[in-house]
């Protein structure tokens, strides 16, 4: 069985473009996003990385690091972040790491356990090896994301994913569709429309089941 919401990531100890990471270390009190792609020198994961590149600024301001996680070597890493900047205008600076051995790839069930990959392998040997998890403080497991290799991600919606993590991060709020920061949200049923206003402000009585309040954020 695949990891879970509320599930604890794993830990693991890699090689990166930023030295050896142990990632429960690494994350420290910080959310987390774990991303990853099939290969090096690939044409959507290099748009992908460097969507990333531009948007580290808005990471940090959100108290969050991201972490590429890729079947190739560091100094494969090292040669393609070049590439990455160039395509993007901007530095990558977060870290890649090493998993060449695939170890995070199955820990974190991107493959089968028992995926044959050879020497040599394409993009199409680790097709399954796309994929977003949000890591809390907590290190568990808050969001996760799979695509197929013929779409990109969409790391607009990611970040907006985030904020929404974040905002309902230990408070009795949901977010509804489409939701982004500074629009209402919705007030949990556990808590009565009495207590809410006491507590919240003014609720918004939609239906029964659908009250929301003014975001606090």
């Amino acid at each position: 069985m695949g990891l879970r919401i509320n599930d604890t990531a794993p830990d693991f100890t890699a090689a990166s473009t930023a030295g050896e990471l142990s990632f429960h270390d690494w994350i420290g009190d910080s959310y987390a996003i774990l991303f990853s792609h099939p290969k090096d020198f690939t044409p959507v994961c290099t748009t992908e990385f460097g969507a990333v590149a531009q948007l580290v600024p808005e990471f940090t301001k959100r108290n969050t690091k991201v972490l590429g996680v890729s079947v190739d070597s560091v100094e494969e890493h090292v040669k393609w972040k070049n590439d990455i900047a160039a395509f993007a205008g901007a530095p990558a600076d977060f870290p890649i790491i090493d998993d060449t051995s695939l170890a995070v790839a199955k820990a974190y069930d991107m493959l089968p356990a028992d995926a044959y990959l050879p020497d040599g392998r394409t993009p199409a040997h680790s097709a399954t090896v796309r994929t977003v998890f949000i890591i809390g403080p907590d290190k568990r497991v808050r969001l996760t994301m799979t695509y197929p290799m013929s779409v990109g991600r969409n790391f607009a919606e990611i970040l907006r994913a985030l904020d929404a993590v974040r905002a309902t991060d230990g408070v009795p709020f949901a977010t509804p569709a489409n939701w982004i920061p500074g629009e209402d949200v919705i007030l949990a049923l556990s808590v009565s429309t009495e207590d809410g206003e006491a507590k919240y402000g003014a609720v918004d009585v939609k239906l029964p089941y659908l009250r929301t309040v003014k975001f606090q954020g």
